[in-house]
């Protein structure tokens, strides 16, 4: 291995050294194009993070321009730190999802740890408080040690970020099949609220302003993370464990504080936190945004580590680090502010006119490159796209109804799939309580929080059913938004937008860009007929090891706004109350929980769906819920009514459920037809309720005998203690992970 000083801008090129990097042949040629020659190891390191496909959306960027991202709410939406919706009375909602997928691969706990702490920064680069975590989880089938390894130091990372730092993690989901078996997903999501007022951009601009880095030192962690996170894991990714960072949850919490009080003080002009790329992509796009240039003097940096290059300096990923362009002259009042907070904030450059990146250390340029083609004129390829084989094969299948001899037995096995039983292994981890704003915990179809000294709360959700995407990527893109958008309504919040986490295997494979393709149109047409802009988002591609891709994976995190008188629980309420189902069953089990079950496999046709059937269900339900007319509300998702049903009596009440259906059992039961909800109702509200919700049917009443009943054309299907079910979808995670396959 050749050392640093070794690596003279002729060895890059004859050694081909940049193909190490990330560059492509073609890449290389244009970067001596812009420089004008050959660039150094520095600047060939620098390139090749900021065109890498994490930090340019180089292959992506032409789906992204589809999502609908404007609407009269919208406040700010794709382009900075995360996006920002209007919500009323001068106060926004801003948030993002982003993903730590490679790095969780091979160092879960801090791979974890530290994709929280990147989405908190994130937020509060914005200039908001952060106020809530939620996350997106995929791994293999439980019961192996290394996806066991993998689930539990997972858990443990986001836990111990999270409950360090004082923010409430507020809910989730998580999902298993063998596609994530080498490629766990982590996508975490964080929510902060903001005064219109204290909105603050990541721009680099006034000529003569100063640079400031603020928080911790940096170090050699996490040198390469964007290139590490643009590549597929391989057998030997154990190598590349120094691409993980190491966060420090004590110190974010301190850099938040002195961050929020800095944006209070108008010698702040623009902040950006450091994230993937470090301060190669925070400096480079400030100065790119604002149409200007900057120089830095690295010998100012602060370092955690001695001798440190100017190519380590540029391309670590340490954590807990901010950067701020600050007035020329007042530099002071913001070392001030942070020094209160024990951090260290030094003046390490200056903002210039000539839209040059440039760096200095020990006396000499290091690096002087064009601040545009790092950032706005990165490259962007249009990949070639086509359709995959096994979808035409899926789609030509069919309709059937798989085979269920004993109705109560399936509907015990079930609730102990992975993917359906309880998650409270995960979330009781999860401090959800501390800022004591939490008033629907995790374990409900959406987590809800009140906005201290309003009457609002904000409902926040995670979903995808990444099955129907493989199976058809297109209906299941439009599907991951409606069952988003679906989970707020059943809490009684009507729904703001959405952040996407967009995980998908190589795009440089026609089927997988296929797949990134369809899904973002499922996805665009939903979010525009449910009116659900995409305010920001983040894409992990190259998720696939050994030639293998996960199922295409994008994660929708939503956010809708209520009034706290109309929070609506997704457990039944009272006995007595009377039950109902919105919404028609069909024979529809592609890539359905029961499938799985009895067949050991996903194929055919993924459930259909009408946008406007989902629409104007969703608004009807939102509406009997703010009339007051509804007990609770849960939508039908995997495995069908009968896991709502069962899942809607583990309350701990002693309620039971008394149900008659009509139909085929199988269909009846189990089916996962879209755009369907069970909800409840008073007795004295079901002439109101029925007038305005069309297609609800009464199938049955709430009982206090602990007792899931069900009889379908009269025949009784299902009889079985509530307490029994209850302890079956409950164990079935921590008896998984106990076991030592």
């Amino acid at each position: 291995m050749l050392s640093t000083s070794e690596m003279t801008p002729e060895t890059i090129e004859q050694e081909k050294l940049y193909l190490d990097l990330g560059l492509s042949e073609a890449e290389y040629v244009r970067v001596k194009q812009i420089l004008q020659r050959r660039p150094n190891f520095t600047e060939t390191g620098i390139f090749s993070v900021m065109w890498s496909e994490h930090c340019s959306y180089k292959t992506s960027k032409p789906l992204l321009k589809k999502f609908p991202s404007t609407a009269p709410h919208v406040l700010q939406g794709p382009g900075e730190g995360a996006g920002v919706v209007d919500i009323g009375d001068g106060m926004a909602v801003v948030f993002k999802i982003e993903s730590h997928n490679h790095p969780s691969a091979v160092e879960p706990y801090q791979g974890a740890a530290t994709g929280v702490g990147g989405i908190i920064r994130d937020v509060f680069s914005i200039g908001a408080r952060p106020v809530a975590l939620m996350n997106s989880l995929r791994f293999g089938n439980p019961g192996t040690g290394n996806v066991n390894h993998l689930f539990q130091e997972v858990v443990r990372g986001i836990a111990g970020y999270g409950n360090c730092v004082g923010i409430p993690t507020v809910g989730g989901e998580v999902q298993f099949d063998n596609s994530y078996e080498d490629n766990p997903l982590v996508n975490a999501m964080c929510v902060g609220l903001i005064r219109h007022e204290d909105m603050q951009k990541g721009i680099a601009s006034g000529v003569g302003n100063t640079v400031m880095y603020a928080g911790a030192p940096t170090g050699r962690d996490g040198i390469h993370g964007a290139t590490f996170a643009s590549g597929d894991l391989t057998d030997d990714s154990d190598k590349d464990r120094p691409s993980v960072q190491v966060g420090d949850p004590f110190m974010e919490k301190l850099l938040i504080e002195a961050c929020l009080e800095a944006i209070q003080s108008d010698a702040l002009v623009g902040m950006q936190d450091m994230g993937a790329a470090g301060l190669t992509s925070s400096a480079s796009e400030m100065a790119s945004k604002a149409g200007t240039g900057m120089i830095m003097n690295l010998d100012l940096v602060p370092k955690r580590e001695a001798n440190m290059s100017a190519y380590e300096l540029m391309l670590s990923e340490s954590q807990e680090r901010m950067l701020l362009v600050v007035e020329k002259g007042r530099e002071q009042e913001i070392m001030d502010i942070f020094a209160k907070y024990g951090l260290e904030a030094a003046a390490v450059g200056e903002v210039t006119e000539n839209t040059s990146f440039r760096l200095l250390q020990h006396g000499t340029t290091v690096a002087d490159i064009p601040v545009d083609a790092l950032a706005e004129e990165a490259p962007v390829y249009h990949m070639p796209s086509k359709e995959a084989a096994y979808v035409k094969a899926f789609q030509q299948m069919d309709e059937r109804i798989p085979e269920v001899n004993d109705h109560a037995d399936m509907l015990k096995q079930l609730l102990q799939q992975p993917t359906i039983a309880s998650k409270e292994y995960v979330y009781d981890q999860y401090d959800s309580m501390v800022q004591t704003n939490t008033v629907v915990t995790p374990g409900s179809d959406a987590a809800v929080i009140r906005i201290k000294g309003t009457d609002k709360a904000l409902a926040i959700t995670t979903d995808c059913n990444s099955r129907y995407l493989h199976l058809d990527p297109e209906t299941g893109g439009k599907t991951v938004v409606a069952e988003a958008a679906r989970n707020i309504v059943c809490s009684g919040a009507q729904p703001l937008g959405l952040t996407d986490g967009l995980n998908y295997g190589n795009p440089t494979n026609p089927e997988v860009f296929w797949q990134m393709e369809k899904s973002v149109e499922g996805m665009s047409a939903a979010a525009k007929m449910l009116e659900t802009p995409v305010i920001s988002g983040n894409v992990s591609l190259y998720n696939q090891s050994n030639g293998k891709s996960i199922y295409p994976t994008p994660v929708v995190g939503m956010v809708g706004l209520a009034s706290l008188e109309d929070i609506t629980p997704s457990f039944f309420q009272e006995t007595d109350d009377l039950v109902y189902v919105i919404g028609e069953a069909k024979p529809e089990f592609g890539g359905s929980e029961l499938q799985k079950v009895v067949s050991g496999k996903y194929e055919g046709k993924a459930p259909g769906i009408d946008l406007q059937v989902e629409a104007d269900r969703q608004q009807q339900l939102l509406r009997g819920i703010q009339a007051g007319l509804i007990q609770s509300a849960h939508d039908l998702s995997e495995g069908g009514l009968a896991i709502a049903l069962a899942e809607s009596v583990f309350t701990g009440k002693g309620l039971g459920v008394e149900v008659d259906l009509a139909g085929d059992a199988t269909v009846a039961l189990f089916s996962e037809t879209q755009s369907r909800f069970l909800v409840t109702v008073r007795p004295e509200h079901k002439e109101d309720f029925e007038t305005t919700v069309d297609n609800a049917v009464h199938i049955g009443l709430v009982t206090n005998n602990d007792t899931l009943l069900v009889r379908v054309n009269g025949t009784t299907k299902i009889e079985e203690d509530v307490s029994t079910l209850h302890q079956l979808w409950k164990g079935a995670i921590p008896c998984m992970l106990n076991r030592k396959a």
